[in-house]
């Protein structure tokens, strides 16, 4: 599962890194840490449109959602879709085909249970192109238009080693694209196998590193949007 994910990148470091340009009426800001059940915006590549960065709505209301998108979220967790049930899914099966998006990030956090607590992850690519050490990606996601936006879903899938030790429980971890396959990802003549060959092989092939971090990035009333949310909290468990 990804549920609380930050792209902390200025707005000329995510157009330089994806080659592509902002939608004009969107004020994108970075942002250390958004919870996705308060259904932020982030910012999606959808598919056929390789050059523009739109606005999105973290949560995707499928189009029979759309008469009370209120009752619907109150119902129904839709941050993140299952990519084994993908095209089955009565919630996602209709953007599967021909509403593929890539859904722009710079990490994820992800909880580790160590005895009876929850430990939160930060999860990361380092790369010595960006001053603070973190490489830029793209998760594969889905999205529906939301009126005057969009909805979208990060895809999920069963955890590899490395992320099977820190998402200890479930063993989900985000469908992060391998380069390589961002624009293959977008291709409109895509068909059912060939989707599911991506999702299925698809992972970055750049190596992840994960540190713990503080956990009141579980706590409701605090202010996690800030920089020292990233840093490192010893608990002496696996990672640290």
């Amino acid at each position: 599962m990804c549920f609380d994910i930050s792209s902390t990148k200025i707005n000329k470091l995510v157009k330089k890194n994806q080659n592509a340009t902002f939608y004009k009426d969107f004020n994108y800001e970075p942002f250390f840490h958004y919870n996705g059940f308060l259904h932020p915006t982030v910012s999606i590549i959808k598919l056929g449109q390789p050059k523009t960065i739109y606005p999105s709505t973290w949560g995707l209301v499928p189009d029979w959602g759309l008469d009370d998108i209120s009752s619907f979220r109150k119902k129904y967790n839709t941050l993140n879709a299952k990519s084994e049930t993908l095209f089955t899914s009565n919630m996602y099966r209709e953007s599967a085909l021909d509403k593929r998006c890539l859904i722009i990030a710079d990490g994820f956090f992800e909880p580790h249970r160590s005895y009876d607590e929850s430990i939160p992850y930060y999860c990361y690519i380092p790369s010595s192109e960006f001053q603070d050490g973190r490489d830029v990606f793209v998760f594969a996601g889905i999205y529906n238009e939301l009126n005057n936006t969009s909805s979208c879903s990060i895809l999920t899938t069963e955890a590899n080693d490395f992320f099977s030790e820190i998402h200890n429980v479930r063993k989900r971890m985000p469908i992060v694209l391998d380069e390589g396959l961002k624009g293959e990802w977008l291709n409109e003549k895509l068909n059912k196998n060939q989707i599911a060959e991506i999702m299925k092989e698809g992972f970055t092939k750049k190596e992840f590193k994960a540190h713990s971090v503080s956990k009141a990035l579980y706590h409701k009333k605090s202010n996690t949007n800030i920089s020292s949310i990233l840093d490192q909290v010893i608990y002496n468990t696996l990672f640290d």
